[in-house]
Parts: C-alpha cells; structure tokens; sequence
C-alpha cells in the first residue's frame, strides 16, 4: 500500500558527507544548538517524513592517518536522546528515533529513557540499537577492553557484542512490560494511586546482564517503541531478526541487491514463526540537485574538499546517489518492487538535502502514488505508521470467556 511504504531521513551533524560542514549554507555554527536541530526536524515532520533517525557515537569522531582525531570532518556532537527529547514538543506526527548504544550503556537507562521520550511525544518515539566495538569507547568507560583495532572487529569480539545485544534488548522489552497499561487507578477513596498487583519485576539473568525489578516509568503510549537495527553481516541480521521491529538494510554493500537482502530476513524468520514478518527499509546516501551533472558537480566539490571520495565502501557503507528527485522516486520504486518497505535518506549535506526530501521529494512520492500524503492526517504512533502491530505486553491479561 502506498501509505506504508515509509520514509525516514537520518540526521547527522552538518550531514553524512565528511566536507559537509564546509559548504556555506551549511549553518555548521549551529550545530551545538537547539534551535538548528529543531528547525530541521520540524520541517520534516511538517511536510510529512515519517521519521527521523539521529546518529549518536561514544567517539567524538574518525580518526585521521595520523591515528588521531580527524579534524577535517565535524567532532563532537550533542547527545541524540536528549536532543529529540528536546525537540518532540515542537513536533506534531514525526517519529523520533535516536541512536543508543547497548555496549557500554546499562539496559535500564536505555529503558527508561526512551519510555520517558515515548511520553513526552505522544507515543512517537522509537529506538535505533547500536553497538559500540571500539577500544576507543571502551576506554572512555574503563570497565572492559576491546582489541585495539580501527577495522571492524574480529568474530570474537563481534559475537560477543552481539550477544550482549540480545540480553540488553530483551531485558529492555521486559522493563517496557513491567507496567501494566492500567497500572495507575488514582483511586482516590482508598488513597492508592497505583495497584501493586499490576506492576511486574523484570526478572532476567544472562551472561552479560542481570535485572531484578521494575520499570520507574509507567508504560509508555506505544508499549513498547519500535527498534530499529542496521544489518551489514549476517550475525546483525540474525540479531535484527531476533529484537528489532524495523530492519535497516544497505543496498550494494558486499554485492547484494535489495531483493536478496529481503529474501534474506525472510528466510531467517522462518526459524522462529513466533516472529512476524517486519519492515526491510533501505538506507541511500542522497546529494539532491535540480540535475544530475550539477549533483556530480557538488559532490565532487565536497570529495576535493575532503581530499578523499566519499561513496560506497569509501566512507560510507550505503550506497551514494548524486541525483535528482524524479531520478530518486525511479530508485525508490525498483526499490519497493523488490519488496523493500520503505527508505532511509541519508542527507550528505543538512540542511539543503534534508530540505530537499521534505519539500521536493515527499510530494514527487505522493504524485507518482508511491505514498499517500499523510501530512495533513490525524497524529498517530510511530508503530501504527510505520505498519507494525501494536506491543501486547508478556502480562496481558487474557479477558474471560463467558458462557
């Protein structure tokens, strides 16, 4: 249906292009403030992209040749919870889904964070499951070591993170359901204002992580927020397929089209039939121009800026388009057309790419019917955009049957 294939803009500093900053109109002076990050949000949300995705790192940015921060590119950045925590009130539909890391981070402050941002938008938020592989970052937090490595990590180090990104998600899902919907009764006769019998302990013991009690934050609008997790390998495929209810994809990265990546979660929910088929959504990295020579143009600007090309399996794991918009909708219908249910822009330049999705894009997309124009619909929850069913909690009650 064309109202469910959805489209997310991911959000990065200056953009995902490491020159980005560089441009003039880039307003990279602004990076550290609220204002630049609710002004691009809410444009996005006011002309009808389904979601936003804000990357977030334990590391204030790459490392150079030198071995050393690459001062080249922007370093630092705000925290991305707390910025769309920030932002969700001036936000009316959006989905606000930002980056939290599960590996150095306890799962009851993933938890009870972004139950907190599932309140405070009105059931519009969601999480984007990462991991943090680097000695870099373990470091930071002195309570553990990873191989020191600038590559990605070795099968050990990978299965391990994997592992204890399974435990963290499962315990967060069950700090979610600790809360019964109607857990809060403010019976004011009898003076309680919860009742004890409807809240749960979250019981969990694992390898990597332990949990005994409850949730502090009653049970948010959504139940439990939408989890997103980004597959490159086929071990991130097996854990999205295990915790995530999106599943982001990148077309091209190691030879594979977006049909066989389909084909490829599919295959890998057979195995558990409790699991319901969930959306694959592709990433594109996007450079937009009014045509393709002077989007070529621009990007390579920004390569000479940079002093290096910035394209697929060259800084970038997703594919990069120089492109135009009728050439992007062409794109993003062979995209559905092989069973992709939806795409994650990455803009190389915010806020003139992300402009360009909201005010050129998400109407081409209505126009060539391969959505519906949702910019003017009612608020719903990010689940209930984005097609997937709603969170049951483990301690619904079944209603009894009467005779």
């Amino acid at each position: 249906m064309p109202d469910r294939f959805a489209l997310v803009t991911a959000l990065r500093g200056a953009g995902w292009h490491p020159a980005a900053w560089r441009a003039a109109d880039s307003g990279a002076e602004r990076l550290r403030s609220l204002r630049h990050w609710r002004d691009v949000i809410v444009e996005q949300d006011r002309l009808g992209v389904d979601a936003v995705t804000v990357e977030d790192s334990f590391t204030a940015g790459p490392l150079g040749d030198d071995g050393d921060l690459d001062v080249t590119t922007v370093v630092g950045g705000l925290d991305a919870l707390l910025v769309t925590a920030a932002v969700a009130p001036a936000t009316r539909q959006i989905g606000l889904v930002p980056t939290v890391s599960v590996t150095h981070t306890e799962p009851f402050h993933v938890a009870t964070s972004v139950q907190t941002l599932d309140h405070v938008s009105s059931g519009r938020a969601g999480w984007r499951l990462q991991v943090s592989p680097t000695a870099r970052e373990s470091a930071l937090f002195g309570r553990r070591t990873f191989p020191t490595t600038t590559s990605a990590p070795d099968d050990e180090t990978a299965a391990a993170l994997f592992a204890e990104a399974r435990e963290v998600a499962e315990v967060v899902s069950r700090l979610w359901d600790s809360w019964d919907d109607d857990a809060i009764i403010r019976d004011v006769r009898t003076g309680r204002f919860i009742d004890r019998d409807r809240i749960h302990n979250a019981e969990f013991r694992g390898e990597f992580v332990s949990v005994h009690g409850a949730s502090i934050v009653p049970r948010s609008p959504q139940g439990r927020p939408p989890v997103f997790v980004l597959t490159h390998r086929a071990d991130a495929a097996s854990l999205a397929v295990d915790v995530a209810d999106v599943v982001l994809v990148t077309p091209g990265f190691d030879g594979r089209e977006a049909r066989d990546l389909v084909t490829e979660i599919r295959h890998l929910e057979e195995t558990d039939p409790s699991r319901t088929s969930r959306p694959v959504i592709a990433d594109l990295a996007v450079l937009i121009e009014p045509s393709r020579a002077l989007a070529e143009d621009e990007l390579a600007a920004l390569d000479e800026a940079a002093g290096r090309p910035y394209a697929l399996g060259s800084g970038s794991d997703a594919a990069v388009l120089a492109t135009t918009v009728p050439e992007l909708v062409a794109r993003i219908g062979s995209l559905r057309d092989a069973g992709i249910a939806g795409v994650r822009l990455r803009p190389l330049r915010t806020p003139r790419d992300s402009t360009a999705i909201a005010r050129q894009l998400v109407p081409t997309l209505v126009t060539a019917g391969l959505r519906a124009d949702v910019s003017s619909r009612p608020v719903a929850d990010l689940r209930s955009r984005l097609g997937i069913a709603p969170a049951v909690s483990r301690h619904a009650r079944t209603p009894e049957v009467r005779a």
